[in-house]
């Protein structure tokens, strides 16, 4: 692992000398934390706080100016449903920020944007603002300074205290390594889980070292895989991830499509 880490980090301090650039501590961080990522079984997976397994992709970067002539700034993606099935479950997003907010935050370039934009699809999907569907238009999360604290200048997504994230480490072990990763390892002191669950990467590895957590996971350094008796529970993250999807499912639209509406 640190093997990898320093071997992408002296790879890129190298062309960047050769540029005559030097890389900033932000990005020396991101591409440290990115080359632990890609030991992830599924890099590009996550879970959410409601218990959805999801998998980003097809972002568009950079931001682009709106062409609509608001004053906001957009990337475009999808996330898809990820819990091996085959669903084909998916949000085209419309991620946007304001001008306002472009300039109170360290960068815009995917490095630095990247994390908060991922978390605000996660929060957006928590609140049940995001549908999941097989076609349809992109949908919008806004990235908002409700996202961010001026006072401490840094984001704010969700509070969370010692039992949600222990929560949120099972969920995630059994979905990315039990159920997508045939087993692997996957990485639990993530920041970008952290800055998502509002915490430090020390509480994430606390949760999954904890006594709550023994015999449902292996912790190896700051990795940690499903172990057969967090699979056996495959009938409550099952019951969990049905229950999520039918809170972001609009009953208004179901409704009327059964022609139950009352207008």
């Amino acid at each position: 692992m640190a093997v990898l880490k320093s071997q992408l980090v002296a790879q890129v301090e190298i062309a960047a000398a050769k540029a005559g650039m030097t890389l900033s501590p932000q990005m020396t961080a991101h591409l440290a934390a990115q080359a632990k990522r890609l030991r992830n079984p599924r890099p590009e997976c996550y879970v959410t706080l409601s218990g959805l397994p999801v998998a980003f992709g097809k972002f568009e970067w950079p931001f682009h100016r709106s062409t609509s002539g608001a004053d906001t700034f957009i990337v475009h993606g999808e996330i898809n449903l990820a819990d091996g099935s085959e669903q084909n479950l998916h949000a085209k997003i419309a991620a946007s920020v304001t001008q306002t907010f472009a300039e109170i935050v360290p960068a815009m370039e995917q490095p630095y944007a990247e994390s908060f934009v991922y978390n605000a699809v996660r929060k957006t999907v928590d609140l049940g603002q995001l549908e999941f569907l097989k076609s349809g238009n992109r949908q919008p999360v806004p990235v908002t300074t409700r996202f961010y604290s001026r006072w401490h200048k840094r984001f704010v997504f969700t509070d969370t205290n010692e039992a949600e994230r222990l929560n949120y480490i099972l969920s995630k072990v059994y979905w990315l390594s039990g159920v997508l990763g045939g087993g692997k390892p996957v990485w639990i002191a993530d920041p970008r889980d952290a800055q998502y669950l509002n915490t430090t990467e020390q509480d994430l590895l606390h949760a999954a070292g904890s006594d709550a957590a023994t015999g449902l996971v292996a912790l190896d350094g700051e990795f940690a895989s499903a172990k057969p008796a967090l699979m056996e529970h495959a009938s409550e993250y099952r019951a969990a991830l049905e229950a999520a999807l039918d809170f972001i499912k609009p009953k208004f639209n179901e409704a009327m499509r059964s022609g139950q509406a009352n207008m």
